[in-house]
């Protein structure tokens, strides 16, 4: 290797550790502290998940105080150059971690004493809830930065302090600040409330499940299968970027961590195989996006919905599968077009083929065909996930490598380390839910965002993407999600299950039970309803019912079935739009990283993978306006193959170009298409006029570059 591409590989790592957390040496006295704080940690976790019988509080306490530890060992208070300042930093960290232990000791010892004294602070209280809080204050500002902090510092102090100067709709009277420690740390609201209980449960078990797949060799057979599966084709290396990352995303359920682990693999191979680098970096951040999208992880943000809405978790990843492949299916067809327009060739990946490596390492998809199995039996996620942690370990019994006692020691510890600055995020987060929680302000959001919109679902969507950048430039994906579900998701349901009961009433299919609320709103209105109406008297009749009466509308016109999807549509457009922080400038991390591994612009990286991923706004639209979730078996599938072809006609009128490139006339019909597809209109009709059109488009380019190609 010559010197020059050796300072290369090390510029590329440098940047690439520039986008990671400064963290202390693994193999330190200190790592080793942590590897095994995360072994016990994680054996811990199973018990607690599988066989324990503590309360939810005191378990919750306990993984922000473990967590705490962890954190604070493995994420320095600041950089040092000197020994004199490492070993400052380090005798900070180890008195913060076991401050953190004592806060949990005096809640898990003491918490009796406050009931018997009437819930009134002495001065041990005091301490232990101002000094547990600010501990995860500044645990969240070493692994997330400045905002996360700040906006809890913000939301507390609004409840006790500045909340009564307010005027207004944000105007609020106010709580004393012994109310607000106490449901912020001593109950099980705050730090310790539902969010914590889904880190302590769903969400560590399935980083520890993915954590044992690593370890056991999965992600390199992922990889290696992708490769056989996808390398050989035109522009083949830039569908094994797109295809090991939705598969590793289902395994980590990290955008980052998916670019980091395929990024440095397909990256190269995409430009050996003549795709420019700035492209090929951005479909590495596309893809590596929607492996957060993925099935059955999905990242924190699955685990979270299914508490919100109360939706079962094998519901949620069930309907997640075709809306999660329409968005790869998109990343792909851009590879497609440019992998034509570049004339990317085949390169040779491999010389076994796709039988010979499945053969060798198909034993690694039976944990996932486990975990999914127990999840339609009707076992509960920690449940599932913690066998299936037991299949992996069997399963690799069948490899030439199998796990050995060191090999699951480091799964475990892997796991902990991997989760330690997700808890901290989580319980830290949770004081904001309960100050919403506390001060009703998510229902001041939630009509002043219908206000807003005026009723129209277009405009809430614009609103709730916009809010999803804003919040993505400072917050993580998860927090991003778990605060603009909390805010706003009532709103996007509320107008989503409207759009149902539009349908009904323009219909003239109105139950007589939710007629009668009409009655008592407008008599007059009764004699209409039995009849068929426009759309726009139907949106102008349901405006003239009262906030009040709205909700026991919706419960009395739609079944549970109904009410229960546009539910779950409204998490999900949020939850989708929630990851577009990842590859939106000017703060996307995973095309960051990728741009590392290219050694290409990161800004221009960022526009570009933004470009790539436009099906995070495409496929949202899907969700709120068709019945794409909760439907009828045939009229989901026929949303997903119009919208299918639809994506391909939107990347054609987008890029000019599909099997040959297309002038400004044909770019025009190809929009045209791709809206004909895309629209909700609900016509077969209008549906397959843009098909043909589409298909006609791709016959004509295809034969069009075949004999610009002879003629040259």
């Amino acid at each position: 290797m010559s010197e020059t591409q050796v300072s290369q590989d090390q510029e590329m790592q440098d940047k690439l550790k520039s986008l990671e957390l400064e963290q202390r040496d693994e193999a330190s006295s200190i790592g080793r502290l942590v590897y095994w704080a995360g072994v016990l940690f994680a054996l811990a976790h199973i018990y607690f998940n599988t066989l324990g019988t503590l309360s939810e509080l005191w378990v919750s306490a306990i993984h922000y105080s473990g967590f705490a530890l962890i954190c604070a060992l493995m994420v320095p208070a600041f950089k040092a150059s000197s020994a004199g300042g490492r070993r400052l930093a380090l005798t900070l960290d180890i008195a913060l971690g076991v401050a953190a232990i004592a806060c949990t000791m005096y809640l898990i010892l003491f918490e009796d004493a406050l009931y018997d004294r009437g819930v009134t602070f002495i001065t041990s209280d005091w301490v232990a809830s101002f000094v547990a809080i600010a501990i995860a204050l500044e645990l969240t500002r070493r692994t997330t930065g400045w905002f996360i902090p700040s906006l809890i510092v913000v939301a507390l102090t609004y409840v006790f302090w500045w909340g009564p100067y307010i005027n207004g709709i944000f105007g609020f009277a106010g709580l004393s600040l012994e109310t607000v420690m106490f449901r912020s740390f001593f109950s099980s609201e705050g730090m310790f409330g539902s969010i914590a209980r889904i880190s302590w449960t769903y969400v560590f078990m399935f980083i520890l499940f993915g954590a044992f797949l690593v370890k056991s060799g999965a992600g390199d057979f992922i990889i290696e299968l992708s490769r056989c599966a996808a390398g050989r084709f035109v522009g083949g290396p830039g569908f094994v970027a797109v295809l090991g990352s939705g598969l590793m995303g289902s395994v980590s359920g990290s955008s980052v961590a998916n670019t980091v682990s395929t990024g440095v693999i397909t990256i190269p191979m995409m430009r050996k195989a003549g795709f420019p680098a700035r492209f090929s970096a951005g479909v590495e951040a596309a893809a590596s996006t929607g492996g957060q999208l993925m099935p059955p992880v999905m990242g924190a943000g699955a685990f979270i919905m299914a508490s919100y809405t109360q939706i079962p978790y094998v519901e949620i990843i069930a309907v997640s599968t075709l809306p999660a492949l329409l968005y790869f299916m998109s990343v792909g067809f851009y590879v497609r077009v440019e992998a034509m327009r570049s004339h990317a060739h085949a390169i040779e990946l491999d010389t076994r083929s796709f039988g010979e490596v499945f053969k060798e390492g198909w034993h690694f998809l039976l944990p996932l065909a486990v975990l999914v199995a127990l999840l339609i039996y009707g076992f509960t996620p920690t449940y599932a996930a913690g066998i299936s942690i037991i299949a992996v370990i069997v399963s690799s019994w069948l490899s030439k490598n199998p796990m050995k006692i060191k090999d699951i020691l480091d799964a475990l510890a892997q796991g902990s380390r991997n989760m330690a600055t997700t808890a901290i995020l989580l319980v830290a987060v949770g004081l904001v839910v309960n100050v919403v929680a506390m001060t009703g302000i998510g229902n001041t959001f939630s009509l002043m965002v219908s206000e807003w919109s005026n009723g129209s679902l277009f405009i809430m969507l614009a609103l709730v993407a916009l809010a999803s950048l804003i919040l993505g430039m400072g917050l993580p994906v998860t927090a991003a999600y778990i605060v603009l579900a909390t805010l706003s998701a009532p709103a996007l349901y509320n107008l989503i299950a409207e759009s149902h009961l539009i349908d009904l009433i323009v219909a003239g299919n109105l139950p007589e039970q939710a007629k009668v609320i009409f009655m008592l709103v407008d008599p007059e209105k009764y004699a209409l309803l039995s009849a068929p109406m426009s759309q726009a008297d139907a949106t102008a009749l349901i405006a003239q019912v009262p906030g009040d009466f709205k909700g026991q509308l919706l419960e009395q016109a739609l079944n549970p079935t109904v009410l229960s999807a546009a539910l779950l549509s409204a998490h999900m457009i949020i939850f989708w739009l929630s990851q577009d922080s990842n590859v939106t400038p000017p703060v996307c991390l995973t095309a960051f990283a990728a741009a590392a591994i290219a050694k290409t612009p990161p800004m221009s990286t960022g526009f570009m993978a933004w470009k790539l991923a436009k099906g995070l706004y495409i496929v949202p639209l899907l969700l709120a306006y068709t019945n794409f979730i909760g439907g009828e078996t045939t009229d989901v599938l026929r949303i997903f193959v119009f919208a299918l072809f639809g994506l391909y006609a939107f990347v054609g009128f987008m890029e000019g170009y599909l099997e040959g490139p297309l002038n400004i006339a044909l770019r025009i019909l190809s929009g045209v298409a791709a809206l004909l597809m895309l629209w909700p209109h609900h016509s077969i009709l209008l549906d397959s006029a843009g098909l043909v059109l589409f298909i006609a488009l791709f016959i004509y380019s295809r034969k069009t570059r075949s004999a610009s190609l002879q003629s040259a």
